[in-house]
């Protein structure tokens, strides 16, 4: 795990959102996804390259069931971009590093 990339869960979750200083992108993810390995480096690049303008999270799906119900994730890569604890841009799939850049600052 990246040191740029807090880990939450379904305690921490709704709080972290809501007290959120600056806009939070949740990385729904897990162990066995391919596809979510194959975007992690990108996601550590991201979270290097925007430090101090979003913070990055991840949420294991597998071992926090309530949050993973609670926005309906389906599949897996799923990004949320949350901004004054409002979830406002989802993102599903893997994609490039431009894509996931461009996904990110559109949003803000």
């Amino acid at each position: 795990m990246s040191d740029h990339i807090r880990t939450l869960n379904d305690i921490d979750f709704s709080q972290t959102v809501q007290q959120a200083s600056q806009p939070l992108l949740v990385d729904f993810w897990a162990d066995w996804c391919g596809p979510c390995h194959a975007i992690a480096p990108l996601l550590d690049e991201l979270a290097r390259d925007l430090n101090g303008k979003v913070t990055f999270a991840k949420v294991n799906v597998d071992q926090n069931p309530e949050t993973t119900a609670r926005f309906g994730i389906r599949s897996i890569p799923a990004l949320f971009l949350f901004k004054d604890g409002q979830a406002v841009a989802r993102h599903a799939g893997v994609a490039s590093y431009k894509e996931l850049k461009s996904f990110i600052t559109g949003a803000l």
